[in-house]
């Protein structure tokens, strides 16, 4: 078969072989970092690299007691070591972070799936000179970790989230007692230790097994009736049973007692921050009903001392939530660069997956950051709420659904935050009448300009209601 001639013109380049200009790719990595160290954390020991013109034996192992941690951070000054990365690994890092920083070195944490690990058989050794190597070329990024007075801050927090999680529990436990006895107690009020609640469960505890007595300890409040109730408490006292009751309602408020004092010392530190309030005094919230987890003290007026600005105004976000979201982002804002960078962190901002010139997937990447679980349960209780950002959440969610719509409005709330904490905005609500009219506007703007492309013009139905 003849070959076809060539008609001398170029050949038409395929879709995929235009010639980018991109700048030249480095042929060797800069060393960025010349004084690191890398660190393996273990649980009994630790082994840790410097570079290789420190010492004779540049990787090391030491053990994990506090006197092994201050031979470590020796051992690294008389290398000359100024920074220092390290693996996040359970919380074994935690008092060699501690140690070091006071000991006056940066050090960076960073998350296990960023470290790679090396190709071959794995060992500590290799792992923590890969650290080293990584960190003297500048290619490891520390975790975010605020500073000393917010990490108290957070530990309190903590242990409170966790008492209330194990309180939860026996609460669980007494309506499997009540089940198992079939009293239906917890059909027929809406929560058993509120006032009513209670009550009547201390009376049972205490012996008392008429169901009309029991219902007298109602509250007046309560929406079902002494009858309703009487009924739900018609059961089969049988001892073991009411023995597991007597026992997980002791060990409920036995828990409560310790939130109160976990309370105590959260307002004790947060009363040790400088005041940016300029002595002004905001009106209280609302006491929180009984049965409630929330703290006892005034959260906002402390809450505004620490910040100089009031965040309970923001639609959603309650004194709780507020303490919460402090104790996990801090107060200094400028650790993030813009709004972006900090929706970004929280993991609230859509997926960019691309490849080929083609987005594969726009999904938010999943997250167990504790800031943006309570931004998520803020924009969850704005379901029903006759604000502007409530509007917003039941638009979305008509599109897209629940999930998307709590996404997205925690990404609202995530830059009203931000721009609260570092510019001191005061937020406004401007309520869900002129937000659908806005919406309504930019609709007509669209619309408008569509029909313009077609050569066609929006006419307003005026006979419309």
């Amino acid at each position: 078969m003849a070959k076809k001639k060539s008609s001398g013109k170029p050949k038409r380049r395929s879709r995929g072989g235009f010639p980018i200009d991109n700048a030249p790719v480095p042929q060797s990595l800069d060393t960025i970092n010349l004084n690191a160290a890398g660190i393996d954390i273990g649980s009994t020991q630790h082994y840790v690299a410097v570079p290789s013109d420190r010492d004779s034996s540049h990787v090391r192992c030491f053990g994990t007691f506090t006197s092994d941690l201050a031979s470590l951070a020796d051992w690294l000054e008389e290398c000359g070591i100024k920074t220092i990365a390290m693996e996040s690994t359970g919380v074994y890092w935690i008092p060699v972070f501690e140690l070091l920083e006071a000991r006056g070195f940066e050090v960076k944490l960073v998350e296990p799936g960023k470290l790679k690990s090396v190709p071959g058989r794995k060992t500590d050794v290799l792992d923590c000179q890969w650290i080293q190597q990584l960190h003297t070329y500048g290619l490891l990024a520390g975790s975010f970790r605020p500073d000393s007075a917010i990490c108290v801050l957070r530990s309190y927090m903590r242990q409170r989230a966790m008492l209330v999680a194990n309180a939860s529990e026996h609460i669980q436990r007494m309506q499997k007692a009540m089940m198992e006895m079939n009293v239906q107690l917890h059909h027929v009020i809406s929560d058993i230790t509120g006032t009513t609640g209670l009550a009547i469960l201390d009376a049972i505890v205490a012996g008392s097994r008429d169901p009309h007595l029991l219902a007298k300890l109602r509250d007046p409040r309560c929406k079902n009736d002494e009858s309703t109730i009487a009924k739900a408490l018609e059961g089969n006292w049988r001892e073991e049973h009411v023995f597991a009751l007597k026992q997980a309602l002791e060990l409920y408020r036995f828990y409560g007692s310790k939130l109160s004092e976990v309370d105590s010392k959260l307002e004790e530190h947060l009363g040790t921050f400088s005041d940016r309030s300029d002595g002004e005094i905001l009106p209280k919230l609302k006491a929180p009903k009984a049965g409630s987890n929330s703290p006892r003290f005034d959260m906002r007026n402390q809450l505004y001392r620490v910040l100089g600005v009031d965040m309970t105004t923001i639609d959603g976000i309650s004194g709780q939530s507020a303490i919460t979201l402090i104790s996990e982002i801090g107060t200094d804002m400028s650790r993030w660069a813009t709004e972006k960078h900090f929706t970004s962190w929280l993991c609230l901002c859509p997926g960019s997956k691309k490849t080929g010139g083609k987005l594969l997937s726009g999904k938010t990447r999943t997250s167990a950051n504790r800031a943006a679980a309570a931004l998520r349960t803020a924009a969850a209780s704005l379901a029903r709420s006759n604000c502007a950002l409530g509007a917003f959440f039941r638009r979305i969610r008509s599109r897209l659904g629940s999930p998307k719509a709590i996404t997205a409005t925690a990404h609202k709330l995530a830059k009203i935050v931000y721009g609260m904490l570092k510019y001191g905005r005061e937020y406004v609500d401007v309520g869900n009448d002129y937000y659908e009219q806005q919406y309504k506007k930019r609709a007509m703007e669209n619309l408008a300009k569509r029909a313009a492309a077609l050569n066609l013009r929006v006419v307003p139905n005026e006979l419309a209601g």
